[in-house]
């Protein structure tokens, strides 16, 4: 009896294999609240996204559940869109600036370098501050 306790039964790495692959195939019971989407539904809200890039959460989210039957959030959208790597962004506001453009800023101020303050004071910079005579809550995001 002593003697069979002793004995050590190995499985080769073939078979360890196999019993381990047969274990983690199948999804077992997971805690935490089951997800509202399928693998299939987060693609097809990415899709949607890119389709068109002015719509908003929310009219994602309508067309998702219509097209599934399952309702989701728009809440449950940016958070697909954000792991679909999809992110809301604003419009850029100005153009890159070219090598022209650098050679006449750069020419400019070597022009004016030797102005007193009087000449600076007749001059207005309109581009350093954003002027907005309306609400700006109607940004539109891309």
């Amino acid at each position: 009896m002593a003697n069979n306790q002793s004995v050590r039964r190995h499985l080769d790495a073939f078979t360890r294999g196999r019993i381990i692959g047969r274990r983690t195939a199948i999804r077992g019971l997971s805690s935490g609240r089951p997800r509202g989407t399928t693998p299939a539904d987060d693609r097809y809200i990415v899709l949607q996204a890119k389709r068109d890039r002015r719509q908003t959460a929310g009219e994602i989210a309508r067309h998702t559940t219509q097209a599934t039957g399952r309702p989701i959030s728009h809440f449950t959208v940016a958070r697909r869109l954000h792991g679909g790597g999809l992110f809301a962004r604003r419009p850029v506001r100005c153009v890159p600036l070219t090598p022209a453009h650098r050679s006449r800023r750069s020419l400019w101020c070597r022009e004016h370098r030797n102005w007193r303050d009087n000449e600076w004071g007749r001059v207005l910079f309109t581009d350093e501050s954003r002027f907005s005579l309306s609400s700006d809550s109607y940004r539109i995001l891309i």
